[in-house]
C-alpha cells in the first residue's frame, strides 16, 4: 500500500505518519506539503517519517503525483476560521476546487481510496441537540463553507474503483510535535501553564466537540482501507467528548496547579456552538473509536509544553499561531497575497 498524504508537514500529519508506521510497517507514506508551516517548531524527525517528500502547491497537483499511489489523505488546507475570514477566496481554491481537482486527477491514476478531513463547524450553531449527518447545516464561516462544497463534489467522484470517506472530524485537540495554539483545549492548557490563567473570552456556555489528534489518526487508518459504499460522509469522534467551553478550562484549571480561570460572563453570545451526534462512526468504526480521555489529553499538552520550552512569548507567536505564520511570510514578501510562494 502506497499512501499520499497532503499537508503532511503541518499539525495532523505527523500523528497519523507515526501511528501508520506502527500499524502498518510495510506501507509506503508520500507527504506532499506547501511548507507554510515547515518553520513552526522544526523537528527533523517529522520529515523522516515519510518515504518520499513533495513540497508543492495543493493548486498545482498533477497527474504524476498520482504514479503508483493507492490512497490519498487530504489534510492540506486553510484549517480555522479567522484564517477563512482573512484570506476568503484562497479558502475556496485550496479547501473546495483543488480538492475536487485531485479527486478527479486521483480517480483517473487508479487510486482505490480517497480520505477528506472535513469539519464539524458545518453545523454552525445547533446546540439545542447532537447534530447528525443528514441534519440540516448552518456553516458561519468561509472554512466551513469551503467543507461543505468539498464534501458535495467528492461525493460525485465516488465509485466501487475509488471509495471516498469524508470525515467531519470534531475539533483537533492534544500534543504534537508541530504544535498549534489556535485550537480551544490548546489554547487553554498552554494559557494555564505558561501565563498562569486562562482566559475565556465567551461565557463559556457554547459548546464543541473534540478530538485529539492521535485519534484523528485512528480515524483515517480505518477509512483507508474500509470497506462498505462508494461513499461515507460520518462524524468522527466520541459522544464523551462533547464540551462546553466553562468546563473545559475547569478541567484544564484542575490538572495546572494554580492557574486561574477568567470567563467574561458579559460577553454576547457565541453563534459557533454545536454538538454533535458521533454514533454512525462508533457503528462504522468500532474498533477504531477514540481512546483518549480529557485528563489524558490535557496531561500530555501539559507535559509536551514544558518539554519543549515554550515560554508565555509563544502564546501568539507566528511559530504556534497559523494565521500570524501567514501574515509573517507575506510581510516578508516570501508569501503572496494568494498564498502562493514568490520567486527567491
Amino acid at each position: 500500500m502506497r499512501v499520499l498524504i497532503t499537508g503532511n508537514l503541518g499539525y495532523v500529519g505527523p500523528a497519523l505518519a507515526r501511528h501508520l508506521r506502527l500499524t502498518h510497517p510495510d506501507w509506503i507514506l508520500d507527504g506532499l506539503d506547501s511548507g507554510f508551516f515547515a518553520e513552526c517548531l522544526p523537528d527533523p524527525t517529522l520529515e523522516a517519517l515519510f518515504d518520499r517528500q513533495h513540497f508543492a502547491d495543493m493548486r498545482d497537483i498533477g497527474p504524476h503525483q498520482f504514479d503508483g499511489i493507492d490512497a490519498v489523505v487530504l489534510l492540506a488546507a486553510i484549517s480555522n476560521d479567522p484564517m477563512g475570514a482573512r484570506f476568503a477566496a484562497v479558502t475556496d481554491a485550496i479547501n473546495h476546487r483543488a480538492v475536487a481537482r485531485i479527486a478527479d486527477t486521483a480517480a483517473q491514476a487508479g487510486v482505490r481510496a480517497l480520505v477528506f478531513a472535513s469539519s464539524c463547524s458545518v453545523y454552525g450553531a445547533a446546540s439545542d441537540r447532537a447534530r447528525r449527518e443528514d441534519d440540516m447545516l448552518d456553516p458561519r464561516s468561509e472554512y466551513a463553507h469551503s467543507k461543505i462544497a468539498a464534501e458535495a463534489a467528492l461525493r460525485a467522484h465516488a465509485s466501487t474503483a475509488m471509495h471516498v470517506t469524508c470525515l467531519r472530524f470534531a475539533t483537533a485537540c492534544g500534543w504534537a510535535p508541530r504544535l498549534r495554539l489556535d485550537l480551544v483545549l490548546n489554547d487553554l492548557v498552554a494559557h494555564a501553564v505558561l501565563a498562569g490563567e486562562i482566559n475565556v473570552l465567551s461565557d463559556g456556555t457554547p459548546w464543541r466537540p473534540l478530538i485529539d489528534a492521535a485519534d484523528m489518526a485512528r480515524a483515517i487508518d480505518w477509512a483507508i482501507g474500509r470497506d462498505g459504499a462508494p461513499f461515507c460522509l460520518c462524524n468522527t469522534g466520541s459522544d464523551d467528548w462533547n464540551w462546553q467551553i466553562r468546563t473545559l478550562a475547569e478541567a484544564v484549571a484542575a490538572a495546572v496547579p494554580g492557574a486561574l480561570v477568567r470567563i467574561n460572563a458579559d460577553a454576547p453570545s457565541d453563534p459557533r456552538s454545536y454538538r454533535v451526534d458521533f454514533s454512525r462512526f462508533a457503528t462504522l468504526a468500532p474498533d477504531h473509536q477514540p481512546r483518549m480521555t480529557l485528563s489524558g489529553s490535557i496531561q500530555r499538552l501539559r507535559q509536551g509544553i514544558i518539554e519543549a520550552g515554550l515560554t508565555a512569548d509563544d502564546l501568539r507567536a507566528p511559530s504556534t499561531v497559523r494565521l500570524k505564520k501567514l501574515d509573517q511570510l507575506i510581510a516578508a514578501g516570501r508569501l503572496a497575497p494568494d498564498l502562493r510562494w514568490r520567486a527567491p
